[in-house]
């Protein structure tokens, strides 16, 4: 059992702790409106972005500049390399403690308000929604899978899972290599299949969250995220890349796998000329909004707010933490 799930069972006739969630598609303004909660409630910022763990690209991912960090207490931003990967099981643990910490902070008498920050929806709804009971597997497990992977290719992985478990392999694209190898892991390593363990009862949530959506269009959004390249390359991106790859030379590393990481380091290997790896980089980031905005838009609990509408997102904080309504 994971810690994050001791937590949960050791919490479960506690009252749920209140945080608040501001997700959305990438660009769309979230640190924004975090840091305006922030100075409003009293709160600290948790990362719940899993390109934004990476500490070699602070730029590239658009992790919050030391001017905006100064504004409050951020946590879970760049403190992982970028040779190692991190689950949502993983991150649960980490935002958790988070949340404790930033609880626990005695600059306010009741602490400050957990403020979860960040695209990535499954990591999201593992914290909140709780996760299936998984116990740790070997992790050599996991690394011979991955010289499978590399070797054979992902879709000879993924047939290998359908016929293990086929519920899960219809769900997931036969080249979706990370969880084609983190559901045979599991088989190997439990001699359950993930659909099996995804069928158990999940322990009760130990948080009630309000989820605020920054509500803006994909139409609204590409001239901003295109914008936002420019920023980052005037910014030193290149730069970054290129002592990241001075750190880490592997394109296949966990770090290099997030959107403008691997555009770059194919220009920096010779591979595409900038302009053409900042086009790929900018449809890529497209791409990956419309895929954020699919997922959030089915999530009927969040509430959506323009991002520059402050007043609107004031009020709804408000009547969340008075408790003049649930999640």
């Amino acid at each position: 059992m994971t810690d994050s799930l001791f937590a949960h069972s050791a919490h479960a006739n506690a009252s749920p702790i209140r945080v608040i969630c501001l997700v959305g598609p990438t660009g769309a303004g979230k640190t924004a409106a975090a840091l305006h909660l922030a100075r409003t409630f009293g709160g600290g910022v948790v990362n719940a972005d899993s390109r934004q763990v990476y500490r070699d690209f602070p730029i590239i991912t658009a992790q919050p500049s030391p001017e905006e960090r100064a504004v409050c207490p951020h946590l879970l931003y760049g403190f992982l390399p970028s040779t190692e990967k991190i689950s949502a099981g993983v991150w649960t643990d980490r935002a958790t403690a988070a949340i404790d910490e930033l609880r626990q902070n005695t600059s306010r008498p009741n602490g400050l308000l957990p403020l979860l920050v960040g695209g990535t929806g499954l990591y999201l709804k593992t914290l909140l929604d709780g996760i299936a009971d998984i116990p740790r597997v070997d992790p050599a497990i996991g690394a011979r899978l991955e010289r499978e992977c590399d070797a054979l290719g992902a879709p000879a992985l993924h047939a290998r899972l359908a016929a293990i478990d086929p519920e899960y392999a219809a769900r997931i694209h036969p080249n979706d290599r990370q969880r084609a190898v983190r559901a045979l892991e599991v088989h190997e390593g439990t001699g359950y299949t993930l659909s099996w363990w995804h069928a158990r009862p999940v322990p009760p949530p130990r948080f009630a969250a309000l989820r605020m959506g920054m509500d803006m269009s994909l139409e609204e959004l590409t001239p901003r995220l295109d914008h936002r390249i420019d920023l980052m390359l005037a910014a030193g991106a290149l730069d970054e890349a290129r002592a990241a790859r001075a750190v880490c030379d592997d394109p296949a590393a966990p770090g290099w796998s997030g959107i403008g990481c691997a555009e770059l380091y194919r220009h920096l290997t010779g591979e595409l000329p900038l302009a053409e790896a900042r086009l790929l980089w900018l449809r890529n980031t497209r791409a990956y909004a419309k895929r954020q905005l699919t997922w959030f838009r089915a999530d009927r609990r969040i509430h959506w707010i323009r991002p520059d509408d402050l007043d609107a997102m004031t009020a709804l904080a408000a009547a969340f933490l008075n408790g003049e309504f649930a999640e």
